[in-house]
């Protein structure tokens, strides 16, 4: 409407209209400063319900063995030695191999000659096999010749005078280790000494060529013996192409060590953990949701399912169960993902049956190490010795769950596609960057 008034022309204003227009910058304003000031949270994540399998990211970095691993010529060995070691290991076949692994360094780094190990026979671990059951013997000393002394047994003028090694316990150790300081003095005094590796050893007082004959021993020259590699073979050969090993941790030794507490579970399961427990209490209250949200508690096969779901990993996806006995609740990985094999669903009960702890353990590394893809739900010793061999054959599609996240998601509200969508990106972000793909010992990380 126009009024004319003293010959100008005017329009009357709408209140209202003049209100909106007049709130908009400041509405515009808060907007954008929220944005500045509020820290990003699994909460403002967008929901995408289209994302692509997780192999399907680009890699920023791969892990390949270092330059100075295979340069030539080697430092030569010296003709006369300080004397022998036998390195004693215990616990599972990974555990082990670990320990051997630095045994053969500490053995070079020494100038010691290199007994094959004793493979402590643990009830535990209802295990009675040994180093030559495993590992064919003559390949290693074969692939070790020039970069360690190895001997299969003691010379008999050793034998003769020194029956058995003297103990040279490392392991009760809090501070940083040092072999030569430590040990060496016992070997030049006793001759033969057994050492049990300490995991808090000073790597950084290791020459080159101590760090060489730890790498070529390890990842070259351990390898399966013939009659459990023709298994081995076996047992790949009979998976369904392409195929996913799944690194499972749901025993009921595993939940019982976590001390975590677990709502929902069957009575069977329940029964089996208390009984495994002993004195190690599950913890409860403020204190059990810190030591959850922490990643200590390992992933139930319901949320393994969950998580392979939110990485778009597909339903029909052939899954290797890389496993112990004795997994719990373990239809609720199946009940999504029904294509799952074993070592019991593929060989025969009487190959099965014949086998024990080390030997099982050996075929799930083999068939693991070989495998289209590989993800665990727990990075213990097995999934770091699986992803570097896996890094060295370049197969990289390697990929440990983070259990923290799950459990930092979970403890925030996330649930559904957003949790879901949540998980993809921060495991996306992992596989990019080749998390948890190999040990820094011997490889070196590669800018792609």
């Amino acid at each position: 409407m126009f009024i004319r008034s003293s010959g100008i022309c005017c329009r009357t204003k709408n209140p209202l209209s003049f209100l909106v227009r007049s709130l908009i910058p400041f509405f515009l304003a808060l907007f954008f400063l929220s944005k500045l000031f509020t820290l990003p949270t699994p909460t403002s994540w967008s929901v995408a319900t289209e994302r692509p399998v997780i192999w399907r990211s680009r890699r920023t970095v791969e892990w390949r063995p270092c330059n100075w691993w295979n340069e030539k010529p080697l430092v030569e060995l010296p003709n006369k030695t300080n004397g022998y070691i036998r390195v004693d290991c215990f616990g599972g076949l990974n555990q082990m191999r670990r320990d051997f692994c630095d045994g053969i360094g500490i053995a070079r780094l020494l100038n010691a000659t290199l007994v094959l190990p004793r493979f402590e026979v643990a009830a535990y671990w209802n295990e009675s096999s040994g180093f030559s059951d495993v590992f064919d013997v003559d390949n290693f000393i074969k692939q070790t010749q020039g970069f360690v002394h190895v001997v299969r047994e003691l010379p008999e003028d050793i034998a003769i005078t020194h029956k058995d090694p003297i103990m040279v316990d490392c392991r009760k150790r809090k501070e940083k280790f040092d072999y030569i300081e430590e040990v060496l003095p016992y070997l030049l005094k006793y001759k033969y000494i057994s050492i049990t590796p300490a995991m808090s050893q000073r790597r950084d007082r290791y020459p080159l060529y101590a760090k060489v004959a730890l790498c070529q021993a390890c990842y070259n020259a351990l390898q399966l013996n013939e009659v459990l590699e023709s298994k081995a073979l076996e047992l790949l050969n009979s998976i369904p192409k392409p195929f996913l090993s799944l690194h499972l941790r749901f025993e009921p030794d595993m939940v019982a060590y976590s001390q975590c507490e677990y709502k929902g579970l069957s009575s069977s399961s329940v029964k089996a953990i208390e009984a495994a427990r002993g004195v190690r209490k599950a913890w409860t209250g403020e204190f059990g949701n810190a030591w959850r949200k922490r990643g200590k508690c390992p992933l139930t096969p319901s949320e393994t399912a969950f998580i392979l779901e939110a990485l778009k990993i597909p339903r029909d996806t052939a899954i290797y169960l890389a496993a112990g006995d004795g997994l719990l609740e373990l239809d609720g990985l199946t009940s999504v993902y029904s294509n799952v094999h074993t070592k019991s669903s593929i060989l025969s009960s009487e190959d099965f049956g014949r086998m024990h702890g080390n030997t099982k353990a050996a075929l799930d590394y083999y068939v693991s190490i070989n495998s289209d893809a590989y993800i665990a739900t727990y990075f213990g010793n097995m999934d770091k010795m699986v992803g570097t061999m896996r890094a060295k054959k370049d197969l990289y599609k390697t990929l440990v769950l983070n259990r923290r996240i799950f459990a930092e998601c979970v403890w925030k509200g996330l649930a559904g596609m957003e949790l879901a969508d949540a998980l993809w990106v921060m495991h996306n972000n992992d596989f990019v960057i080749g998390k948890g793909n190999a040990l820094p010992d011997c490889f070196c990380e590669i800018k792609l």
